[in-house]
């Protein structure tokens, strides 16, 4: 009799040991669940384009890292190779185009400076385009840069192959520099004449 409420016993407590191993891996699994849930939950966003809400999803950094590598490379050299006829303005660009660049940018524009290359543009009324080509950046965050620069003039045209050099390194993000990169050494390594044409005058 008294072994088999002993026996009795165990099983009960075995049953209860059970259940209650089982509730904390159902809790658990559903606090787990709920919890990826909520983050999921949190990674939408509604932005508002013309009164129409519109659901974006949020992602991580470095997902698009790669293209934000690119598009900062692409915005320098706009900057700094975007020139119309105007002093205020090409100081304006060349300001905010060295809170993307390290000394060596700064060291570019003071020799092209030295050499009168600002005056030029101001004295023939150039203006100076710049349209990227390609921009490549391998995994050492090494990129090269290729263009097609535009010079007009009153009397020509001239078109000219443009590549650079550099690496990106990374930095804070601020209101100048809101990709958070850092052009280091900078250096033109092709600056060639592709094209020549005279306007025609009437």
């Amino acid at each position: 009799m008294i072994q088999n409420l002993e026996k009795k016993m165990k099983l009960a407590f075995a049953v209860s040991l059970g259940s209650f191993v089982t509730s904390l891996l159902i809790v658990g699994t559903v606090c787990a669940f709920a919890f990826r849930f909520a983050e999921a939950q949190r990674k939408k966003i509604y932005v508002i384009d013309h009164s129409v809400p519109l659901l974006v999803a949020q992602t991580g950094q470095r997902v698009n890292r790669t293209v934000e590598y690119k598009a900062h490379v692409n915005l320098f050299h706009l900057l700094f190779f975007t020139l119309p006829p105007d002093d205020a303005h090409i100081k304006h660009n060349i300001a905010k185009a060295m809170y993307l660049v390290d000394a060596s940018g700064l060291a570019q524009y003071n020799n092209l400076k030295e050499k009168g290359y600002y005056n030029q543009i101001l004295a023939s009324s150039a203006v100076l385009t710049i349209r990227t080509d390609s921009v490549q950046v391998d995994a050492r965050r090494h990129f090269r840069y290729y263009a097609t620069q535009r010079i007009e003039r009153e009397s020509s045209v001239l078109k000219r192959q443009l590549i650079t050099e550099g690496d990106l390194q990374e930095v804070p993000r601020t209101e100048n520099n809101p990709h958070g990169l850092l052009i280091k050494n900078w250096k033109t390594i092709v600056n060639k004449d592709l094209a020549y044409a005279e306007k025609k005058t009437f």
